[in-house]
């Protein structure tokens, strides 16, 4: 996979090519584009269209896997295909790695992959924890393994862990030195919601985690890697072979240092559907990374807004 920063051009233009050349529904989207220079020139696909478009870069007889959306809005599901999971693979573990996450002793809250085949995040969980240390919805046995166990990653979504933590009630636990936490975000298909902030108070007085050792991952569905940050207030930081750009949806230029804007994401390891895609994040330009606010265009001013829906279709 590709490292500096030249590297990661070159790949990502290589990738666009093949993929202008491979995929017809792809190939019909950037008639209307010129042909890119930089990366930051690359066509970028709506997230939405993964829901009514066939995004392949091979032929259909040739998928292996195909992962869906939870589509918890309602309509269809996203789907992303696949012919390899080679690339996602090792997506998953190097980019957990290169992010300075502990690869050893993984403990899971999400559900194993042979559970939940449609799911791209059970898929990385499994890869990353063995079945014997899947606890999704095994909160007992999850308690008893903690409080034998030695250094540990528990991963999970964010409303995994905010059920173990209402169920261990006045129950209180110090994770061995040198333990992490690993969440995903997110609270879909429920009306509960809590501050990042509060939740990161919640893994230190549940489990004595300090907020810097409480990491979370970004990520989706139609993407094949993930970005990272640790603790509050700090950008999520890109693999090397993926970017994120923040872009003013009023211009659709990248916006200065600082700014917040819509994210836009670049990503080498997805060679079988489309390497750019155009999210529905808010993002704040953090040099060459991002911090992510959240999944809410709306929230911007309304001309704003308004330009971010256009930007979207």
């Amino acid at each position: 996979m590709a490292s500096g920063c030249g590297e990661f051009e070159q790949w990502i233009l290589e990738i666009h090519k093949f993929q202008r050349e491979q995929n017809p529904v792809y190939r019909d989207f950037c008639a209307g584009f010129p042909d890119p220079v930089s990366w930051k020139d690359i066509p970028a696909v709506p997230v939405s269209a993964f829901k009514t478009a066939d995004l392949r870069s091979f032929s259909e007889e040739k998928t292996i896997r195909t992962f869906e959306t939870s589509g918890t809005t309602g309509g269809q599901p996203g789907r992303h295909h696949f012919c390899s999971l080679s690339l996602y693979l090792q997506s998953a573990v190097r980019g957990w790695i290169n992010a300075g996450i502990p690869a050893g002793g993984v403990v899971s809250l999400i559900s194993h992959a042979s559970d939940a085949p449609a799911s791209s995040l059970s898929q990385m969980a499994s890869w990353l924890a063995p079945k014997s240390r899947c606890y999704f919805n095994r909160r007992e046995e999850l308690m008893e393994w903690l409080l034998i166990s030695p250094r540990t990653v528990l991963f999970g979504t964010a409303l995994a862990f905010l059920d173990l933590f209402l169920w261990m009630g006045n129950q209180r636990l110090t994770l061995p030195a040198g333990s992490f936490a690993v969440e995903t975000g997110g609270y879909k298909g429920t009306r509960r919601e809590l501050p990042k902030s509060d939740l990161y108070l919640l893994f230190h007085d549940r489990l004595g985690l300090e907020a810097d050792s409480v990491w979370n991952e970004y990520g989706m569905t139609e993407l094949s890697s993930q970005f990272y940050t640790s603790g509050i207030g700090k950008p999520h930081l890109s693999p090397p072979w993926a970017r994120g750009v923040v872009l003013d949806p009023m211009s659709g230029t990248e916006v200065a240092d600082g700014e917040t804007g819509i994210l836009r994401l670049f990503d080498a390891a997805n060679l079988g559907s489309v390497c750019a895609i155009q999210t529905r994040d808010l993002a704040i330009r953090r040099g060459a990374d991002f911090e992510l606010i959240g999944r809410d265009p709306a929230a911007l001013p309304r001309g704003c807004s308004l330009a971010a829906d256009e930007l979207l279709s």
